[in-house]
C-alpha cells in the first residue's frame, strides 16, 4: 500500500525521482548499482542449480505458456527458478527507468542537465534490454558457453557503468584533476584491465566444468585443469598488482577513501582466491561457485570505484552559488578523500 497514489512514501519517492536533490540522486544511482549487481547473482543461481532451460522458450517461458506452468521435461523448482529471474529482470528494468528519469530531471545548477549523467543512466534500461535479448539466445542456443560467457560479461559493463553514475553524480563537471601520481593511476588502470581478463578467464572455466549444465548442455571442449590453472595464474597477477597499488597509495599519501579503498580490494582479492581454491579441491559444490560469483562482483565494484577516488572533478554546482563557505562545506562532502580538497592539488 506504500506506493498507493497519495501515500507519503509515494510522494517522497515520486520527490525524489522528479526532482532530485544530489542527495537523492545519489541514493537512486546506488539503487541501480544494487540492481544490476543483484541480477548477476539471482542469474547465477539460475545457472548453478541447473535451471537454465527451466524454462525452455522465450520470450515464453513454454511454448505453450508465458508463465512457469506446463511440462517441459524439467522439474517444476526448475521453471520456477528460472521465471523468478525473467521476473526479477523486470523489477530492475522498473529501477533503471526510474534512474533515467531522475537523472533526466536533474539539474544540480537549477538551470541545466547533466548530459554525461543522462548517458550513464541511458545505458542502463538499454543494457538490461540488450540482457534480455541475450538471455534469450542463451536459452534458445541451449545455454552455449559462448553466450553465457558474452551475457555475463555485458552483465559487468553494466555493474561498471551503474558505479559510474554513483560517483559523477555526486561530482562537479570541470576537467578531472589527479590526486595521486601517474605510476599509481597506471596500477590501478592495469589492476582493472586484469581484473577483466580474470573475469572473462572464469567464464571458460565454468563453461568447460560440470557446472556449464546437465545432459546434452554444450561446453567448451578445453582441459578443465589447464583453465583453472590459467585463471588462478591471472589471480596470482592481480593479487600482485593489488599489492603494488596499495603500497603505491600508502607512499603518495593518496586520499583515505583511496587508501581504505585499495586495502578493501586486496582483501577480497585474498578471500576470493581462497574460496577459488576450496571450490576446486571440493568438487565446485555449487553454494560455494555461487560465493565466488558473488565474490567477483564486489571485487569488480570496489575496483572501480577505486579508480574514480584517484581523482577529482571539483563539488556540484548548486543554484545561485553556495558563496565561499558553502563551496567549502559542500567540496567537503563530495571531495574522494572525505576532506576538502586544497585549491593547489596539482595537476597530473
Amino acid at each position: 500500500m506504500m506506493f498507493v497514489p497519495g501515500h507519503p512514501a509515494y510522494r517522497r519517492l515520486a520527490g525524489a525521482v522528479l526532482a532530485p536533490s544530489t542527495a537523492s540522486m545519489r541514493r537512486i544511482a546506488l539503487a541501480g548499482v544494487a540492481a544490476s549487481a543483484g541480477i548477476i547473482m539471482t542469474g547465477a543461481g539460475v545457472r548453478l542449480s541447473e535451471s537454465g532451460l527451466g524454462c525452455p522458450d522465450w520470450p515464453r517461458c513454454t511454448a505453450t505458456s508465458i508463465v512457469a506452468g506446463g511440462a517441459t521435461g524439467d522439474p517444476l523448482i526448475h521453471r520456477w527458478v528460472e521465471f523468478g529471474n525473467r521476473l526479477v529482470t523486470v523489477a530492475i528494468f522498473v529501477v533503471a527507468i526510474l534512474v533515467c528519469v531522475a537523472a533526466w530531471r536533474y539539474r544540480p545548477d537549477g538551470a541545466r542537465r547533466r548530459k554525461d549523467l543522462l548517458w550513464l543512466a541511458a545505458a542502463q534500461p538499454a543494457g538490461i534490454l540488450a540482457q534480455a535479448v541475450l538471455g534469450g539466445i542463451v536459452v534458445l542456443t541451449k545455454l552455449d558457453p559462448v553466450w553465457v560467457s558474452v551475457h555475463f560479461l555485458l552483465s559487468m559493463a553494466l555493474v561498471a557503468a551503474t558505479v559510474a553514475l554513483y560517483v559523477r553524480c555526486a561530482e562537479g563537471d570541470g576537467p578531472a584533476r589527479s590526486l595521486v601520481p601517474r605510476e599509481v593511476r597506471l596500477l590501478a588502470a592495469g589492476a582493472v584491465g586484469v581484473l577483466g581478463l580474470m573475469l572473462a578467464a572464469g567464464t571458460v572455466v565454468t563453461g568447460t566444468g560440470p557446472l556449464a549444465g546437465a545432459g546434452d548442455i554444450k561446453r567448451f571442449h578445453l582441459p578443465l585443469a589447464g583453465v583453472t590453472q590459467l585463471h588462478a595464474d591471472i589471480g596470482w597477477l592481480l593479487g600482485g598488482l593489488v599489492i603494488a597499488l596499495v603500497l603505491g597509495l600508502r607512499l603518495t599519501g593518496a586520499p583515505r577513501q583511496a587508501a581504505r579503498l585499495g586495502w578493501l580490494l586486496l582483501g577480497l582479492i585474498g578471500a576470493q582466491g581462497a574460496i577459488g581454491y576450496a571450490q576446486y579441491f571440493s568438487g565446485l559444490p555449487a553454494g560455494l561457485v555461487w560465493v565466488h560469483v558473488t565474490g567477483s562482483v564486489l571485487i569488480w565494484i570496489t575496483a572501480v570505484r577505486l579508480l574514480f577516488a584517484l581523482r577529482d572533478r571539483g563539488h556540484v554546482a548548486v543554484p545561485g552559488g553556495a558563496g565561499p563557505a558553502g563551496d567549502q562545506a559542500l567540496a567537503s562532502a563530495v571531495a574522494p578523500s572525505g576532506r576538502t580538497l586544497p585549491a593547489d592539488v596539482p595537476r597530473r
